[in-house]
């Protein structure tokens, strides 16, 4: 064990100058004490040592400190800074304290715990789970034989299933169409069973989250239905599963899981917030909503950029995109969605953020769903495509999406990966 003396350790100034390190060891000795009276002494900061005997806690304005000595009984913290020995041993004590129990909150002094995760992953999740992987050597990937039988069903095998008994195990999956769903589902029932520490299920785009209403009797709230389903995932070892989602798009749908699920709700908008401060004219961007809706769901995480906000507005059957407040004159709007289908709203946003003055008009969604290969409304084709959008950012939670798309203009691919580990540590 590895003893050394350091200083100065001003407690006065409340911070610690001297470089210790969690896995390093102090030693405090009786030359650190002032004497108050005949039985207490206060810490004057001078020396500190280690020695790992039994704890108690001593309180400094800082930090809290546990102190270590060999027999505790004949300790009594009196009040912070300040501690009483028996007088008649004084002399021969040393009072010690461990750097590597310097405060009450173990995240902050000591090094957080890092949990090893298996990664499973569905066949079009491949290249996003290998890029997860790549953020951290704590997290590995597994892999599952997805075959089907001659009648389409699917016959799957999970591969080292004996291995991942007592592990941390975590599944990538992509439901982009229902005919996925299935094989997936089964799967994602079956990894918790196996005697796993603990289940997480990464779902980054929710797909059915935007039908989370009925308008009249006999509408289908398909974004109940797919929580039912996924609040029935078995409970492994460790609890419930927990299930980790980008932008949903209604917050009140993490009312929709049962307590069998734990919803862990990120965001894509630190990756947006990153690169739009990357951009020469970063001083120059403004916001844009393209609906209340969106502006309820992200405006808080943007709110140190100006904002402007458009509305959609019955004009006989026909519905009108509207510049509802703001101003983008002059300015390099983003319009922010959590996700894009078609595209008709934003490209209706953009000709009234053009027609008021915007110099130039880039978008952002988390999810880039773009059905039927839409996404070729926005592709720089000619003149006429560039001036429209110059840039549009997009995640990978959608991984057929981003494959089709590939390098074209505007598009650009800001990845959901590290923030993807990070969760996967939660």
């Amino acid at each position: 064990m590895k003893l050394f003396t350091c200083s100065p350790l001003q407690l006065q100034s409340k911070s610690i100058t001297a470089p210790i390190d969690y896995k390093d060891t102090i030693l405090f000795t009786h030359e650190s004490l002032t004497a108050i009276d005949d039985e207490d002494f206060e810490v004057n900061s001078r020396r500190l040592i280690y020695h790992p005997a039994y704890p108690l806690r001593l309180q400094l304005p800082s930090k809290s400190i546990t102190a270590h000595i060999e027999e505790p009984s004949e300790l009594a913290i009196t009040s912070p800074n300040r501690f009483r020995f028996p007088p008649s041993v004084l002399p021969q004590w040393t009072l010690t304290l461990s750097s590597q129990f310097l405060s009450v909150n173990p995240a902050k002094m000591e090094k957080p715990y890092k949990k090893e995760v298996l990664l499973f992953y569905c066949v079009e999740s491949e290249e996003l789970a290998r890029k997860i992987s790549a953020q951290s050597d704590l997290i590995q990937l597994q892999s599952i034989n997805w075959r089907s039988f001659d009648d389409g069903f699917p016959n799957l095998f999970i591969n080292n299933a004996q291995e991942i008994r007592g592990q941390h195990v975590a599944f990538l999956a992509s439901f982009s169409s229902p005919a996925v769903i299935f094989e997936q589902l089964s799967v994602i029932f079956a990894l918790p069973r196996l005697f796993v520490a603990s289940f997480t299920l990464v779902l980054p785009f929710f797909p059915t989250g935007s039908f989370e209403r009925m308008e009249e009797e006999g509408d289908v709230a398909t974004a109940f239905t797919m929580a039912r389903i996924l609040s029935n995932i078995p409970v492994s070892r460790g609890g419930p599963t927990s299930l980790v989602i980008y932008d949903i798009h209604a917050l009140q749908e993490r009312f929709y899981f049962g307590d069998h699920v734990l919803p862990c709700f990120e965001t894509g908008m630190p990756l947006l917030k990153q690169r739009l401060h990357q951009l020469p004219d970063a001083d120059d961007v403004v916001i844009a909503f393209p609906d209340d809706g969106a502006w309820k769901r992200f405006h808080k995480q943007l709110d140190h950029f100006p904002t402007v906000v458009c509305a959609k507005v019955r004009e006989g059957d026909k519905r009108i995109v509207r510049l509802k407040e703001g101003d983008p004159k002059g300015r390099h709007v983003v319009i922010v969605d959590d996700l894009v289908q078609s595209g008709g709203t934003l490209i209706e946003c953009q000709k009234v953020l053009a027609a008021h003055g915007a110099t130039k008009v880039s978008a952002y969604v988390t999810h880039a769903v773009f059905p039927k290969k839409s996404w070729g409304r926005f592709e720089h084709t000619d003149e006429k495509s560039k001036g429209a959008f110059s840039y549009f950012w997009i995640t990978d939670s959608c991984a057929n999406t981003v494959r089709e798309i590939g390098n074209k203009a505007p598009f650009e691919v800001l990845s959901l990966a590290g923030s993807i580990s990070d969760a996967l540590q939660i």
